[in-house]
């Protein structure tokens, strides 16, 4: 994404011109049918490793096999959850290579519901009461799972947060299993995949390094860029830091240099300072704040429109 015009015609450098989101994907019989051959086993590892290079990964609940299974959602929930799990399990000595334990992986693991339009009535607590009420022991081995991947394992989200995916509003006939009418205007959920991927990685690097003592290196490698981010967030200024610093300990995690104030305000930002901050930065002209700031006002949005649960540890 790409901004044009705006604080540059004044004369003053962003700190970057382009987010570039990058978006890894795999067909999901993988975990279901073994490689018909070395190449295809190979290329299986080698786009495993590409995406446990990502801030976050979205693990996606079919909704028409939940729908498949209606009173029965455990048997579907086993089955995903455990077919991915010992996919990895068999992946594990190829993807750790030389390495004891990953430093860069996805730290925040999202449940997200595909085709949430097929449940008009639920809203994100209903799928996420569903879950965790139907699979809790199976998403806590996964957790282990990936734990057991990853150096510092106790900064990891998994089965903590929780979205809703439509791409469009099917209506369907029971005289046909194909869709009468397909309405793209009516989607769910897509337009917080951006700040998702963008800031949440930010918003939990400082959550976490407020409660726990984590490696330098794996600090860095926690949300790509934060620091960059943060200073546009805030419009390059310390709105708030000082006022935010005061209160925190002189001593301890956020006392290290990797917590900078600008990444801290950034995260802690919300509610009416946010919105002033968006504001200023549209009546600037300064459309690379103006942009990460609606990202964080959208995420609150998503919360607050049940369409997005968000873990708070």
């Amino acid at each position: 994404m790409k901004l044009k015009g705006g604080d540059n015609s004044a004369g003053k450098k962003r700190p970057f011109d382009a987010l570039r989101i990058a978006w890894h994907d795999y067909p999901g019989e993988w975990f279901e049918e073994s490689p018909a051959n070395e190449e295809e086993a190979g290329r299986r590892v080698n786009t495993f490793r590409s995406l446990l290079r990502s801030d976050v990964a979205l693990f996606l609940v079919d909704g028409q096999k939940l729908l498949d299974y209606r009173g029965e959602e455990e048997r579907y929930l086993k089955s995903l959850l455990t077919n991915f799990r010992q996919g990895l399990l068999r992946l594990k000595e190829e993807l750790l290579a030389e390495e004891d334990r990953l430093v860069e992986f996805p730290r925040i693991w999202v449940l997200a519901l595909s085709k949430a339009d097929l449940f008009p009535d639920w809203d994100i607590h209903s799928f996420r009461d569903l879950v965790i009420g139907k699979a809790a022991e199976h998403i806590e081995a996964l957790r282990a799972t990936l734990q057991a991947l990853v150096e510092t394992p106790e900064a990891l989200s998994v089965g903590e947060d929780f979205m809703l995916l439509s791409s469009a509003k099917f209506e369907l006939s029971s005289a046909t299993p194909d869709p009468v009418q397909i309405d793209v205007t009516q989607r769910v959920g897509l337009d917080l995949i951006l700040p998702v991927a963008s800031l949440l990685p930010l918003e939990r690097r400082v959550q976490w390094n407020e409660r726990m003592e984590i490696p330098r290196k794996v600090l860095e490698t926690l949300a790509d860029g934060a620091e960059t981010l943060a200073v546009a967030l805030t419009a390059g200024k310390s709105i708030g830091v000082d006022r935010l610093l005061a209160k925190l300990p002189a001593v301890g995690p956020l006392a290290s240099k990797a917590a900078l104030p600008a990444l801290i305000a950034a995260a802690k930002m919300g509610g009416s300072q946010l919105k002033q901050v968006n504001a200023q930065a549209r009546e600037n002209h300064d459309y690379l704040s103006a942009t990460l700031t609606q990202f964080k006002l959208d995420l609150d949005q998503g919360v607050t429109d049940r369409r997005l649960v968000r873990s708070r540890k």
